[in-house]
């Protein structure tokens, strides 16, 4: 309808891509132009080769920047962040003590919140990813477990997690401490470190709802991870030694 030739060159795999720009999401328009390319290669063997062309690639990222969707991140947690939950937790409730052992251990150990605890779809439960209990360690200055292999692990071996008393304005020693305390007085058989009132291992959803008696929308559960390094190299930390 565009009295474009029917064989494709560069310039109109380039025009295709403004024009359906300004309808679609630009990484659609990608994935779109893949498909068509894959359809039309066995009439026009070179069309792979235009898609490829500076034009094309150089038109894409033109649209990206026009019509892309801003990247949305939350907030990272701050260590006045954490002071805050410290100050509002009810030491009576075990399900409080477990949460602010879980969001000061994730936060000062860099641990991914799918570390700590199962997916919401009880399908993708895996419990070889489940910290055990038996991994744990205490002492008068750090506290470790093991955390078993993890999507980071290219080994499968399972890290050390060592966490110290002394963190800059905080002690998660002391409230991990009091945390297990109570699990080994109510769960005294149970294998999984963390483990809700209920005798269950806590699923994302138990984690995000005591967040958000806390904080707005902003802070989510990987807050907690970018906030501890944040934390780490606002304090001069080696990025080296964070990673």
């Amino acid at each position: 309808i565009h009295n474009m030739p029917v064989e494709p060159t560069e310039e109109t795999l380039s025009f295709y891509v403004v024009f359906t720009c300004a309808f679609l999401k630009p990484d659609s328009v990608d994935t779109y132009l893949s498909g068509i390319c894959h359809q039309l290669e066995p009439y026009f063997p070179t069309i792979r080769q235009m898609r490829k062309s500076p034009i094309v690639h150089r038109t894409l990222q033109g649209c990206m920047r026009l019509h892309g969707s801003p990247v949305s991140r939350k907030r990272a947690l701050t260590l006045d962040d954490l002071a805050i939950v410290i100050a509002h937790t009810d030491h009576n409730s075990y399900n409080d003590c477990l949460f602010l052992a879980m969001i000061l251990t994730g936060f000062f150990a860099l641990l991914r919140l799918g570390e700590m605890t199962f997916p919401d779809d009880k399908s993708l439960h895996n419990w070889r990813k489940i910290t055990r209990r038996s991994s744990v360690s205490v002492s008068d200055i750090s506290y470790q477990f093991l955390l078993p292999a993890h999507k980071a692990d290219r080994f499968f071996e399972g890290n050390i997690v060592i966490v110290t008393k002394r963190q800059f304005a905080h002690n998660p020693l002391c409230h991990f401490d009091h945390y297990l305390r109570l699990r080994d007085a109510r769960f005294p058989l149970a294998s999984p470190l963390w483990i809700t009132s209920e005798g269950r291992v806590p699923t994302r959803s138990f984690f995000t709802r005591k967040l958000a008696t806390f904080f707005d929308k902003g802070i989510a559960g990987q807050s907690m991870r970018a906030g501890g390094a944040t934390s780490l190299a606002e304090h001069g930390v080696a990025p080296a030694l964070i990673q």
